[in-house]
C-alpha cells in the first residue's frame, strides 16, 4: 500500500488511527513527493534524521518517478483539475499507486476517489 504524506503526518502528530494503519499494511510504500514533503516539512537537521528514521523503522520504500508516471499525472491533471481540484503533486501520488498497482491510503478523498482505475483507500482520522 501507498502512504499518502497526510497519513505519516498524523502519526508523527500521535494519531494512533493512522499508526495502526501502517502497522496493519504487509508492504509500505510512499512516492518520491511524498519523501520530498516530509524533508521539506523539517526545520532542522535533527527533524530530517527524525524523518529518516521513521521511515526506514517502518519498513518504507520510496517509489521513483517514472516516465509512465508522470504521463499518467499529467492526465490526471488534465481529466482532474478543474472538476476536482486535484493538483500536481496528487496526482503524482495517484499514478505513483496506479502504475504501480498498488491502493493508496489518503485523507484526501476530494482529490483521490473520483481517479478511475485508482484502489483508494480512505483514512478518516
Amino acid at each position: 500500500m501507498i502512504f499518502d504524506t497526510d497519513v505519516l503526518i498524523w502519526i508523527q502528530r500521535g494519531n494512533q488511527k493512522a499508526a495502526r494503519a501502517v502497522d496493519h499494511a504487509v508492504d509500505r510504500y510512499i512516492s518520491i513527493v511524498t519523501y520530498m514533503e516530509l524533508v521539506q516539512a523539517a526545520s532542522n537537521k535533527k527533524q530530517l534524521g527524525c524523518v529518516s528514521d521513521f521511515l526506514k523503522e517502518f519498513g518504507f520504500q520510496t517509489l521513483p518517478l517514472t516516465e509512465s508516471i508522470g504521463h499518467r499525472a499529467a492526465v490526471y491533471v488534465e481529466e482532474y483539475s478543474l472538476s476536482h481540484g486535484i493538483r500536481a503533486v496528487d496526482a503524482i501520488i495517484a499514478a505513483t499507486a496506479t502504475e504501480n498497482h498498488l491502493p493508496l491510503c489518503s485523507g484526501n478523498a476530494k482529490h483521490f476517489k473520483v481517479i478511475e482505475g485508482l484502489q483508494f483507500k480512505i483514512f478518516r482520522p
